[in-house]
């Protein structure tokens, strides 16, 4: 994917650093002309040096191709300015890094996807909402390393039907993921996870894990049949 960040600190750093180790295009735009040539050299990155509301900052920066939009600034009213961009630049996804509520309907009105509050930003969530914008994230904790998700089991998936003792021995469904919970729209009902319990399409599924874990166990839950 191609994702512009804006914003260089050090939410903005440690997440070009694991967009770019996974192989994804990334632009940095921040104020600072020494931190953009640091990101450069260090991460890899390309760096802009210069306003991420300034409109030929964000055409130098390519934002018209771009796939997501992340706004890591450290105010909310540039993030917000950022988004508005954004958004009237054709990206489809933007995501933001919240340091006050009392923003957060001026990021709904903005057309913001996603907003991640200050005090549970990490690195590795952000990361989550970017590449598997399906698991819905629940809470992160052990320094934003473990998160709980949610991820809904599509149609036509193999996992369709198998219990819960099934999908957790299945051989590309990861020993170090748990499943803590069901929740079964249809009816309306929260299932604890026994054994037996089966997983059905439509279900919303709760899973443990480590970021890089959770992938491929929501890879395994949307296999197809």
């Amino acid at each position: 994917m191609y994702i512009v960040i804006a914003g260089a600190g050090l939410v903005g750093r440690g997440l070009a650093k694991q967009l770019v180790k996974a192989r994804h295009d990334v632009v940095v735009i921040d104020k600072d002309r020494d931190v953009c040539e640091q990101v450069t050299s260090h991460l890899g990155a390309m760096a802009l040096a210069g306003s991420a509301t300034s409109i030929d900052i964000l055409k130098q920066a390519g934002l018209d191709r771009a796939d997501v939009a992340v706004c890591t600034m450290r105010a909310d009213a540039d993030n917000l300015a950022f988004a508005l961009l954004a958004k009237s630049f054709g990206v489809d996804r933007v995501i933001a890094r919240l340091r006050s509520p009392a923003y957060e309907s001026a990021y709904k009105l903005a057309g913001v996807n996603t907003t991640v509050h200050v005090a549970n930003v990490f690195a590795n969530q952000l990361l989550l909402e970017i590449e598997e914008p399906h698991l819905r994230l629940v809470y992160s904790f052990g320094a934003g390393r473990v998160s709980i998700v949610v991820d809904t089991v599509p149609e036509n998936a193999a996992a369709g039907g198998k219990t819960v003792s099934e999908v957790a021995a299945a051989a590309d469904f990861p020993d170090d993921c748990v499943i803590t919970g069901i929740y079964r729209p249809a009816i309306q009902k929260f299932i604890v996870p026994r054994g037996q319990a089966e997983v059905l399409a439509g279900d919303r599924v709760f899973l443990v894990a480590e970021h890089r874990t959770l992938r491929r166990a929501s890879k395994y839950l949307h296999k197809k049949a």
